[in-house]
C-alpha cells in the first residue's frame, strides 16, 4: 500500500471484502477482495496516501514530516535506476523460483531412494518440535507460503512501533521516487504496514487468494511471482508520480496482492464472488476484476489520492500478463536455466 502526503489517516478508507467460491479450484473455496489500503501518498507498492491535512495530522504523517531524508528533484531521471532494478530483480526472482523448483523435484527423488535420509527426517526430538512439525505438515502448500510472508510483515509492522527505528524504517521501508535510495524500498515497502487495520486487511486478502494461486502456480513460482509483482507495482507508482509531478511516500502489500487477485480472476473468470457483508449479491470474478481495474484506471486519470491507484493497476496488469504468458515464460526459463544450474552443481560436486 502506499503512504502519500495527501491522505489523512492510515486506516480510514478501505474497500469492502469480496467472498468468492470458485468451483474450479480444489481446497480453496474462499476468495476475498478486500480493502487495498494505502498508507502513503501518490505512489508505492499499493496502499493509501497521506497529504498535508487541514485537520490534526496522523501520527505516521507527523513522524514522517520530522524525518529528514536525502531527496532529489522529481523528474524522469528518477525512473532510470528503478526501471533497471525492476527488470533485474524480477528476472532474478523468477530464475531463483525455477532453480528452487528444480531442487525440490530433485530432493523428492532422492527421498524415495534414500532410507537413511528418510529416517533422520522422520524422527524429531522433543515434544514441542514434534508438535511444530506436525502442525507445519498439516498445512496446505498455500498456507506454507502465506505464513512466512505474514510473519515477515508482522516483524516489519512491529519495527515501526520502535521510535529509535523510525529513521531506518522510513529510509528502507517507504518507497519514494525522489529518495537517494529508491530501489530496494520498492520491494521492502511491500512488507511494510504501519496501522493494525492496514496489515490485517492486506494479510486477510492475501490469505484468501494465495491458496488458489499456489495450487495453480506451485509454491516456487508463486513466491517469485509475488516478489516480482511487488517491484512492478512500485515502479508503476513511481511512473505515475513522475508523470503527474506528485511526490509522495508509499508502503504496503496491496500492489503485489492485486497481482495475485488478478491472476486468480483471469484463471477462474466464472467463479462467483460476493461482497462479504452482502452475500446475496453475486457476480463473476472476471467482471469484478474489470470493474476494479476500471476504478483504478479512473483514479490514476482523475488524480484520486484515497488509494495508490497506480500501484494497484500496475499489480493487476502484471497479474493479467502472468495469467496469459507466465507458463510460457517459466518454460523458457527452465529450458535455459536447468542445464546451466545442473552444470554448475556438477562442477561444485
Amino acid at each position: 500500500m502506499a503512504l502519500s502526503r495527501t491522505l489523512l489517516s492510515s486506516g480510514q478508507y478501505w474497500r469492502n471484502g469480496i467472498l468468492s467460491q470458485p468451483p474450479q479450484i480444489p481446497k480453496c473455496r474462499e476468495f476475498y477482495k478486500s480493502s487495498l489500503m494505502c498508507c502513503r501518498g501518490s505512489g508505492g507498492g499499493g496502499g493509501r496516501s497521506l497529504r498535508p491535512p487541514n485537520t490534526v495530522p496522523d501520527t505516521l504523517a507527523s513522524r514522517v514530516e520530522s524525518i529528514k531524508l536525502e531527496t532529489r528533484p522529481l523528474n524522469s531521471s528518477c525512473l532510470i535506476r528503478p526501471a533497471i532494478f525492476t527488470v533485474a530483480f524480477s528476472t532474478t526472482s523468477l530464475a531463483c523460483a525455477t532453480i528452487w523448483q528444480y531442487e525440490n523435484l530433485r530432493a523428492k527423488r532422492l527421498v524415495h531412494n534414500t532410507v537413511e535420509w528418510f529416517n533422520n527426517r522422520a524422527y524429531k526430538y522433543g515434544h514441542w518440535r514434534n508438535e511444530a512439525n506436525n502442525w507445519w505438515n498439516s498445512l496446505s502448500e498455500g498456507q506454507k507460503v502465506f505464513y512466512p510472508i505474514c510473519f515477515l510483515n508482522a516483524l516489519v509492522f512491529l519495527a515501526w512501533k520502535v521510535p529509535s527505528f523510525q529513521t531506518t524504517m522510513a529510509r528502507y521501508f517507504f518507497s519514494n521516487p525522489v529518495a537517494k535510495n529508491n530501489c530496494w524500498p520498492m520491494v521492502l515497502s511491500a512488507f511494510s504496514h504501519y496501522s493494525a487495520l492496514h496489515i490485517f486487511a492486506n494479510m486477510y486478502v492475501l490469505h484468501s487468494f494465495s491458496t488458489g494461486a499456489v495450487l495453480m502456480m506451485g509454491k516456487e513460482q508463486f513466491v517469485g511471482f509475488y516478489m516480482a509483482a511487488a517491484a512492478v507495482s512500485s515502479l508503476a507508482s513511481y511512473a505515475c508520480k513522475v508523470a503527474l509531478s506528485k511526490p509522495g511516500f508509499s508502503l504496503g502489500a496491496s500492489g503485489a496482492i492485486m497481482a495475485v487477485l488478478a491472476y486468480t480472476c483471469v484463471k477462474n473468470p466464472d467463479s462467483l464472488l460476493n461482497i462479504i457483508f452482502l452475500p446475496m449479491i453475486t457476480f463473476k470474478a472476471g467482471m469484478a476484476l474489470k470493474a476494479v481495474m476500471a476504478f483504478d484506471a479512473a483514479g490514476v486519470v482523475l488524480g484520486w489520492t484515497i488509494f495508490d491507484h497506480a500501484a494497484h493497476l500496475g499489480g493487476a496488469l502484471f497479474g493479467v500478463f502472468w495469467a496469459h504468458y507466465g507458463y510460457s515464460y517459466m518454460h523458457f526459463q527452465r529450458q535455459h536455466i536447468f542445464p546451466l544450474w545442473h552444470q554448475l552443481r556438477s562442477k561444485n560436486n
